[in-house]
């Protein structure tokens, strides 16, 4: 299903975790990499505002579904989608490539956090073995050379999945250039989802998550960042309740 305003849209062409799980496992098994995206509504304001990130969209292979309000319009508009939040994704994905063989590498906010989101990793998923770990400085360039230095170690590394935890749109910038310069990584943009592993971040309490009140607790742990980013988030949304509707 297409998201957005023509001609900025994007596609969800992932619909259930079980297809998304059976096409990484045929990716592993032929040791070819990929771009996995998570599609929310605040990357939907900021696509059509940037066209390097909208670029790197269309250059994914996997796109998903994250964010209830995605599910909702998926609904609406009588093509329904499953919800995969990046940070849900992580451990499924680990334990597939532990049981495919294939290790994994982290690049993320912080060598702290990396570390601990390693260890927890380890700690619950028997088999899984982490390649690499990166943490760039503050004002990474995902298009420069400092993310092609980045790149090159992590196609040596011998990883083939790599979970990017730098926030959109730098993230799948650089996974779409991964893409080409490391085309054995299977690549996952996964957001906040490291911190949360490791303790630097808390999540949402799982009740609030069934409720579909994660955004809630967002922005009391971060009202300065997310109630903008929320209102921005809003502002959208009659627009694309009446594209799903016109869909239906």
């Amino acid at each position: 299903m297409k998201f957005g305003t023509p001609p900025t849209e994007v596609a969800v062409n992932v619909p259930t975790r079980a297809a998304l799980f059976r096409a990484v496992r045929l990716k592993f098994d032929a040791r070819d990499g990929f771009a996995l995206a998570t599609l929310n509504l605040d990357h939907l304001t900021k696509l059509p505002r940037e066209p390097v990130f909208l670029a790197a969209y269309r250059d994914h292979d996997l796109v998903v579904a994250d964010g209830r309000p995605i599910v909702w319009l998926s609904r609406l508009a009588g093509q329904p989608l499953e919800l995969m939040p990046g940070s849900d994704m992580i451990l499924p994905l680990c334990e597939l490539a532990a049981d495919c063989g294939v290790s994994v590498a982290l690049i993320g906010s912080s060598e702290a956090a990396l570390e601990g989101a390693a260890d927890a990793l380890i700690a619950r998923t028997p088999g899984l073995k982490i390649a690499h770990i990166h943490a760039p400085p503050y004002g990474f360039d995902p298009g420069g050379s400092e993310a092609d230095a980045l790149l090159d170690a992590l196609a040596a590394s011998g990883a083939g999945l790599c979970f990017v935890a730098l926030g959109a749109p730098k993230q799948e910038i650089l996974a779409a250039r991964g893409r080409d310069r490391a085309p054995r990584v299977g690549f996952a943009s996964i957001g906040a989802g490291l911190d949360f592993l490791s303790g630097h971040q808390v999540r949402a309490p799982r009740v609030m998550r069934k409720l579909a009140l994660e955004w809630l607790w967002r922005a009391l742990q971060s009202p300065r960042r997310m109630v903008p980013r929320y209102a921005k988030c809003a502002a959208i949304l009659p627009g694309l309740t009446f594209r799903a509707l016109r869909r239906r």
